[in-house]
């Protein structure tokens, strides 16, 4: 019986079963329903590693309720810039996911969406000072409009009864509130997505992995493969190839060779949730409620007690938990990060780390954390939870970037990157949050700058058409903006009146 693909050739490679790909391909082969897509995925299903919804927050990240997105500057003023685009970049992404609902392309949004109010809460008058500059900032532009803010303990309960009950009645609190905010289960979107490339001719290969990348003497890209069962090799060449694979996308970065990918490194952080699927606490709360991160803490570590619908079940996840392990994956290998270090990759992440020691001091706490220690960061958010009916559950593996810089010689990048060959045949996608959420423009960035002529004189048009906004500032169209939202919220089924 033969494991590995029998396909010797392909238009198009997808290294990874997760969001990213996904969305590539969902794109491409609306694009390019002629192009050979193959896609290949080292675990046993689609989107079961960063993608996955217990390995995430499943927040559709649209800066409503997200600090790190909007920080104070020394003056203490708040620029709403970052925070106006990335709520832009979500507005496409729920386009696309309206155009594929609107065609039946996919499932029903159900499935993989929901409403969930998003909210700001902090303790203490320097965090109330910095939550109203930031209303302040943010609520005149129209993207955040409906956006709400409150010091009084009675309203903020209403918002979120949990949050409140049994509060000291000392402390001073505020609280932001945002009625369209989303939860997303990311695994069961890239499910549909790659159910949706299945059905229409994309060759689907689980449990493969691919472990090399090279050129060959025709400028071809050679892929490497094994099937993880049964242990069989075999190899795939392919015009253009996207490097999807989370934490994994930089080894094989690194072994395509391109200039581009030099100097790259990877900076894993990992982390634990607490989670209880208890249908009394979890229809009680419904919000997701970010803070204020720790000194130190990386911006991916923001406490926050998240309302969750997986698999149609409300439940409740608290955290995460800063910790620290040499995978690159969940599922990867304790030598990722030693078999990563490269002679133009070393000063960078010598640098990073002499220049981070808050993060490290931050990663060694939280790993000497006990439970009670646990129970009590969530009484923070939680004041009456006593531990009893949550478990400890692990998070995904999020791999920071590590780049050179001129002046400190290396630097630890939050967000994601995309890095491109000169010639446009090859990409990957390195770091995370809030990567899933802005998938749709950060793989039409990608086409953008591989397939420069072919966006410009035929996909830009036909993208438009799935995404009537693509091109337009939302924040400067404020009838538009309203429009866009209601009819996405139509085509999604979500209904803010129902938060």
């Amino acid at each position: 019986m033969t494991f590995i693909s029998n396909t010797t050739e392909a238009d198009v490679v997808l290294i990874g079963g997760g969001i990213m790909s996904a969305t590539l391909g969902a794109m491409i082969k609306q694009l390019e329903p002629e192009w050979k897509i193959v896609l290949f995925e080292r675990l046993d299903s689609a989107g079961l590693e960063s993608s996955d919804p217990w390995n995430n927050a499943g927040t559709g990240h649209s800066a409503l309720c997200e600090l790190n997105y909007s920080p104070a500057a020394k003056d203490g003023s708040v620029d709403p810039a970052k925070a106006i685009g990335i709520n832009e970049q979500f507005q496409l992404t729920r386009q696309f996911w309206s155009h594929m609902v609107d065609n039946s392309l996919i499932g029903s949004p159900k499935g993989f969406i929901n409403t969930v109010p998003h909210m700001s809460f902090v303790i203490g008058n320097d965090h109330i000072k910095f939550l109203e500059t930031r209303y302040h900032a943010l609520s005149p532009n129209p993207v955040f409009s409906s956006m709400k803010y409150s010091q009084d303990p009675a309203q903020i309960a209403q918002w979120a009864p949990l949050v409140m009950k049994g509060r000291d009645s000392s402390q001073r609190v505020a609280a932001t509130y945002a009625p369209e905010g989303t939860d997303v289960d990311f695994g069961a979107l890239t499910r549909e997505l790659t159910g949706y490339l299945a059905k229409n001719d994309v060759e689907i290969n689980m449990g493969t992995e691919v472990t090399d990348v090279e050129r060959d003497a025709n400028k071809r890209w050679k892929l490497s493969l094994k099937h993880a069962a049964s242990g069989e090799r075999g190899s795939i060449k392919a015009k253009f190839v996207f490097i999807g694979g989370g934490g994994g996308a930089l080894q094989l970065l690194q072994s395509s060779g391109i200039p581009e990918g030099k100097g790259f490194g990877g900076f894993p952080v990992s982390g634990q949730f607490l989670r209880t699927t208890d249908p009394t606490l979890a229809a009680a709360h419904h919000a997701k409620v970010y803070g204020q991160a720790s000194v130190g803490a990386p911006p991916m570590s923001v406490p926050h007690l998240d309302t969750r619908f997986v698999n149609g079940k409300p439940s409740l996840l608290f955290g995460p938990y800063g910790g620290f392990s040499t995978k690159f994956l969940k599922t990867g290998s304790f030598l990722d990060l030693p078999l990563s270090v490269r002679p133009g990759n070393l000063i960078p992440m010598l640098a990073v780390a002499k220049d981070n020691t808050g993060l490290i001091k931050y990663l060694v706490t939280e790993i000497m954390k006990t439970h009670k220690a646990k129970v009590e960061a969530l009484n923070e958010y939680f004041p009456e939870a006593t531990g009893e009916g949550w478990e400890l559950i692990t998070a995904g593996q999020r791999v920071q970037i590590m780049k050179k810089d001129a002046k400190k010689g290396g630097i630890l990048q939050f967000g994601t990157e995309v890095i491109t060959s000169a010639d446009g045949s090859i990409g990957a996608l390195l770091g995370a949050s809030p990567g899933a959420s802005t998938a749709v423009p950060i793989m039409m960035e990608l086409m953008q700058r591989c397939f420069p002529r072919k966006y410009k004189l035929e996909w830009q048009e036909r993208l438009t058409g799935m995404m009537p906004t693509l091109g337009t500032k939302l924040n400067e169209n404020p009838e538009l903006f309203e429009k866009t939202l209601a009819s996405t919220a139509r085509s999604l089924q979500l209904d803010p009146s129902d938060a």
